[in-house]
């Protein structure tokens, strides 16, 4: 490609990148055309439940035979609970890979058709998967960790604090090393935001509905990242699970990325978005650090 051709492509995906960040916009576009980190998909739309939205991929690093299995990583894409899909984020998993993890990407269950808790529990059934099923793309079962943002971090905190779900999916919650939020909701009650409402507003205990509600002193250590600038999902969510944790005694690494918003904390993993931010470079130091 001529210096004018990466040029056009650079200024194209950074047009989209705006728009996505303006308007939070799909992201179909973006993951066709934004450049890809060098990864092996291993596996894609495989089924880990018996409803059609329980499927996943696999993103697997370029390795050679008899090597160290590597620490696996489940990211939940966000979406307010209603929008979202696996095969717009190929981009992340191509990204975690990249980074030394077998990564699972899962679809789960989306308002209207399902409310609170059933993207738990298909969470924890994607997580029941990985620890079956991780061994045959080289990663190691017993170090999972969860990854998410936005509705996914909230996922992805979610099982990983309040270990009923995992334990009913059949999953040794000992097994899951570390948690990586980036931009969630962890203590967002009362629900005043009309997307909250009608995701957790038929739930009998709304305190069970918030991770935060669920920091022991054996919860796993979390990364947690937000943007200065995020107005979706404001940075007290952040803070507040982050001071919760380290009372609890529990290792923390809190991040603050001033000049990004709530889109722009998802982007900042791909390769066109890199510079703005070191997420992708500090969540993975991280992730590694205490998977082993």
């Amino acid at each position: 490609m001529s210096e004018t051709g990466r040029l056009t492509r650079r200024l194209s995906l950074a047009a989209v990148g705006a728009a996505l960040a303006a308007a939070c916009a799909p992201l179909t576009m973006f993951a066709t055309f934004t450049p890809k980190d060098p990864a092996v998909r291993e596996a894609r739309n495989v089924a880990f439940g018996p409803d059609a939205h329980q499927r996943l991929d696999v993103y697997a690093p370029r390795r050679g035979q008899g090597q160290t299995p590597l620490p696996v990583a489940v990211f939940f894409y966000g979406g307010s609970w209603d929008t979202g899909k696996r095969t717009d984020y190929g981009w992340v998993g191509q990204a975690l890979a990249s980074r030394g993890f077998v990564t699972i990407l899962p679809d789960y269950g989306l308002y209207p058709q399902v409310r609170y808790p059933g993207f738990l529990q298909d969470s924890a059934r994607a997580v029941r998967w990985a620890q079956d099923h991780a061994a045959e793309f080289g990663g190691d079962p017993t170090r999972i960790v969860l990854v998410g943002h936005s509705a996914g971090a909230y996922n992805a905190a979610m099982i990983a604090l309040d270990t009923r779900y995992l334990k009913a999916a059949g999953v040794d919650p000992k097994h899951i090393k570390a948690l990586g939020g980036l931009s969630g909701p962890y203590d967002f009650l009362p629900l005043t935001d009309p997307i909250a409402e009608r995701t957790f507003g038929e739930a009998k205990d709304l305190a069970a509905t918030q991770p935060i509600s669920f920091v022991t002193k054996d919860s796993p250590p979390a990364f947690l990242a937000t943007g200065d600038d995020d107005t979706m999902v404001f940075p007290k969510n952040t803070v507040k699970l982050a001071a919760r944790l380290r009372a609890a005694g529990v290792p923390v690494e809190e991040e603050h990325y001033a000049g990004v918003d709530h889109v722009r904390m998802v982007l900042a993993l791909s390769r066109p978005f890199r510079g703005r931010a070191p997420v992708l470079q500090q969540l993975t130091d991280f992730l590694h650090a205490h998977a082993g």
